[in-house]
């Protein structure tokens, strides 16, 4: 089943994840010129790229509340933040200029909030509108919009910083109004059937879950967590890098700081198209992620040129990629379908809670000598990969596909700062039967 007008609405969801991604990834190449202009420590200009994160430990909370009011009415009020916020931190930069710093951090802050589970809401919303193997195509797009900002987020800062540095905050609202308006117009949530949880049921279901499971789960969380902290982190690095030991400025430095996010997102496909059935593949395909993002890191303590640089960060993002996505279906595999929205939405969190930590954290390190950051980058991957190793047991796991998994089948493998949706309608009928459910 599809809606009337699919590819509008589909289009209108897709903008979503697209311009929430946008949220810190385009403003990663303008970061040097904040720094300049407001004459900002590393750690302060990091907190940008934080402020911003921080708030996507509301995830869960928002996850809640689309079940309880509906998705639209959680969507349609963060995008709305979502553009107050840059307009906010935008206006503070023009008028105030090199004291525009408490107040940019409070736009990011609005913007967060308004973020917070806007993506995995839209994929929620997503699952409810199609099924059967139409809802394995949509999620497919969704997902694909997500990648496809993730890529084209540096270039497109780097190219509206050569307007002003404070340029992209201006964008941010003006890319939300259409989104805003084809949601309001052209998207017709259907009527929920949902059972509404108490907020004491819904945290005694997220304190079975982890009971039962914690380890595998825990160790899941770790290694999205370590793997986002790190991505975010060497961007962060990246970008000053480029300008200060380099000498690349404007789109050029934007074309290189997609180089690890399109190795990630390339190699996030193919591998999601791999996996499939393969559960004990998924776990040594998430240990050698972690252990290429740890050699990598470590191996860029002893690279002085530029090529076998780029060679080095590109590696980073194919460990990433092949992790992610494994993590995506050990997770999904874990637990039941009356259960995963909540394990996910949490998960959702701490991916953010990674993504918010590593450019501070780079920040310090690069102030203490690049040797501790990547040495300290490549030790935290290399015990993450050890505790995947040990800790991630395939019989823990579910096999795709089984009974209780077709409400996640075909949820594509890309993953960013979001991926996962909160709890969706009770399972259908073909869910219950897995011969008849769409194939991942």
């Amino acid at each position: 089943m599809k809606p009337k007008n699919s590819a509008a609405v589909l289009a209108a969801i897709s903008g979503v994840p697209f311009i929430m991604v946008l949220g810190n990834s385009m403003l990663i190449p303008v970061l040097p010129a904040m720094k300049q202009t407001m004459n900002l420590s590393q750690l302060e200009v990091s907190m940008i790229i934080t402020a911003f994160s921080i708030p996507g430990l509301l995830i869960p909370l928002a996850g809640f509340l689309s079940d309880r009011i509906g998705r639209k009415r959680i969507i349609i009020p963060g995008l709305i933040l979502y553009g107050i916020g840059g307009i906010t931190a935008g206006a503070a930069a023009i008028i105030l200029r090199e004291n525009a710093f408490a107040w940019i951090i409070g736009g990011r802050i609005i913007q967060g909030i308004g973020a917070a589970g806007t993506t995995p809401i839209a994929m929620a919303l997503t699952g409810d509108l199609f099924t059967g193997p139409q809802r394995s195509k949509s999620l497919g797009i969704v997902e694909a919009a997500n990648g496809m900002g993730k890529v084209l987020s540096p270039v497109l800062g780097a190219a509206i910083g050569l307007i002003a540095w404070y340029a992209a905050f201006i964008f941010f609202p003006a890319i939300v109004v259409p989104i805003v308006i084809g949601m309001w117009l052209l998207v017709k949530e259907p009527e929920s059937k949902r059972e509404k949880q108490s907020v004491s049921k819904y945290a005694q279901s997220i304190k079975k879950v982890f009971h039962k499971k914690s380890a595998i789960l825990l160790t899941s969380f770790l290694g999205g967590m370590t793997a986002l902290l790190i991505l975010f982190g060497i961007l962060f690095f990246l970008s000053d890098y480029l300008e200060t030991s380099v000498g690349i400025y404007g789109i050029m430095k934007g074309f290189a700081l997609a180089v690890p996010v399109l190795f990630m997102s390339i190699t996030s496909y193919v591998t999601g198209m791999l996996l499939k059935k393969k559960v004990k593949l998924m776990k040594w395909l998430a240990v050698t992620g972690l252990s290429l993002i740890a050699l990598s890191l470590m191996s860029l303590n002893f690279f002085q040129n530029i090529y076998l640089f780029f060679v080095g960060i590109s590696i980073t993002g194919t460990g990433t990629g092949l992790l992610l996505p494994c993590l995506n279906t050990i997770i999904t595999s874990t637990v039941d379908s009356a259960e995963r929205g909540l394990v996910t939405s949490v998960y959702g969190s701490v991916r953010f809670l990674g993504v918010a930590a590593g450019p501070p954290l780079f920040g310090y390190l690069m102030d203490q000598g690049n040797a501790y950051m990547y040495w300290g980058g490549g030790a935290l991957a290399g015990i993450t990969a050890v505790a995947t190793a040990v800790l991630i047991r395939v019989r823990d796991m579910q096999q795709p596909g089984e009974a209780g998994q077709g409400e996640q089948s075909g949820a594509p493998p890309i993953m960013t700062e979001f991926v996962f949706s909160p709890s969706r309608k009770p399972i259908s009928e073909t869910d219950k039967n897995p011969k008849n459910s769409p194939k991942e």
